[in-house]
């Protein structure tokens, strides 16, 4: 049987935590920057916890992770 491979687009954009839990960037943050307030550019540098509706197909996509 063949290695399971990653989904490697996924792999790029979500890690896991110490506890197991999946983190993913907050989107926004690319450009058209100087009409956005520099408290929501601030907030948009912090990770945010994977949705429980998509954690199952991460997962899948995953298999190392």
């Amino acid at each position: 049987m063949p290695k399971m491979k990653s989904h490697r687009g996924a792999a790029k954009r979500i890690r896991k935590t110490g506890t197991g839990k999946l983190m993913r960037n907050k989107a926004g943050r690319r450009h058209i920057l100087t009409k956005k307030r520099t408290k929501v550019k601030r907030h948009m540098r912090e990770g945010v916890q994977v949705a429980s509706a998509d954690v199952k197909r991460l997962r899948q996509m995953l298999p190392g992770l």
